[in-house]
């Protein structure tokens, strides 16, 4: 491979998207708070990362090592999902989603590990705690080559990491809900593939959802933890109308990590791993 660390695919990936975003899709995406969001993701994890430090030497905590040394990768990845996802009237909204989004990787531990995908995290905090804030899930449109785009890119990184299995089981439970749906309200299937085919949606099944440093474990503990937040989804949207129902799903059921983890045991992943197959 080109690039040792799988995560260097992730932003280049993360980036040509938002490059297509700003170029074929007209977004009204403003340059000055993508460059906002990255600014502060990083200075964010660097400062958290030396106050942790600091700390363990004051006190002889024993703690992750990985954790108090700084690599640009993980904020980067978190900015540029932001930046995807995210819109905002002004700078400070931003600021605020970078800075819980990368805070509560510090903050929302258990065993050492984050429960919380600080992307996601970030969002939701935007949406909870501003008036400016919005997520639109049909920004992508529907275009059959944006979705080729996503899962061939997406698949290579899920591949390396092996997490296909949680993409599988989220899509998989999420479409057949919808199906059913479908049928039992008599529509015809260009409804039920309109509400499939959504960028969106992809970018999160591939991306976000499959988050290997925060999401369960163990294969097994992945399909259900999967399958539970595309029966959460598909409830909030259908039945609440919430237009970002994965993203609060994601956010609801992320504490399920530990309950899960702590009844099927696996081996932690490590990005080391990747590096050194």
């Amino acid at each position: 491979m080109m690039f040792k660390d799988i995560r260097d695919y992730q932003i280049v990936f993360l980036s040509l998207f938002l490059i297509l975003g700003i170029g074929t899709r007209d977004w009204t995406l403003r340059p000055e708070l993508i460059l906002i969001a990255i600014a502060t993701s990083l200075t964010t994890q660097l400062i958290l990362s030396l106050v942790i430090s600091h700390w363990s030497l004051v006190t002889s905590t024993e703690i992750n090592h990985k954790q108090t040394i700084f690599n640009f990768r993980s904020p980067l990845i978190t900015a540029l999902g932001l930046s995807l996802l995210l819109r905002a009237d002004h700078w400070t909204t931003m600021v605020l989603a970078a800075t819980t989004a990368i805070g509560s990787k510090f903050i929302f531990q258990s065993d050492n590990k984050h429960f919380f995908n600080p992307a996601n995290f970030g969002i939701i905090s935007a949406l909870a705690l501003t008036p400016d804030a919005w997520v639109s899930p049909g920004q992508w449109g529907e275009e059959w080559w944006y979705c080729l785009l996503f899962v061939g890119t997406g698949g290579m990184i899920l591949k390396k990491v092996g997490r296909w299995d949680t993409t599988a089981a989220f899509l998989g439970t999420y479409s057949l809900l919808e199906a059913v749906r479908n049928i039992w309200l008599g529509w015809t299937w260009d409804v039920y593939f309109h509400r499939l085919m959504s960028g969106s949606l992809l970018l999160f099944a591939l991306f976000m959802v499959t988050d290997p440093r925060s999401i369960p474990n163990a294969t097994f503990g992945r399909i259900i933890w999967a399958v539970c937040i595309a029966f959460t989804t598909f409830i909030l949207r259908n039945y609440f109308y919430l237009s970002t129902a994965v993203f609060w799903a994601l956010f609801a059921l992320a504490p399920l990590t530990i309950l899960i983890d702590s009844l099927w045991f696996y081996p932690r992943f490590a990005w080391m791993q990747i590096e050194n197959s």
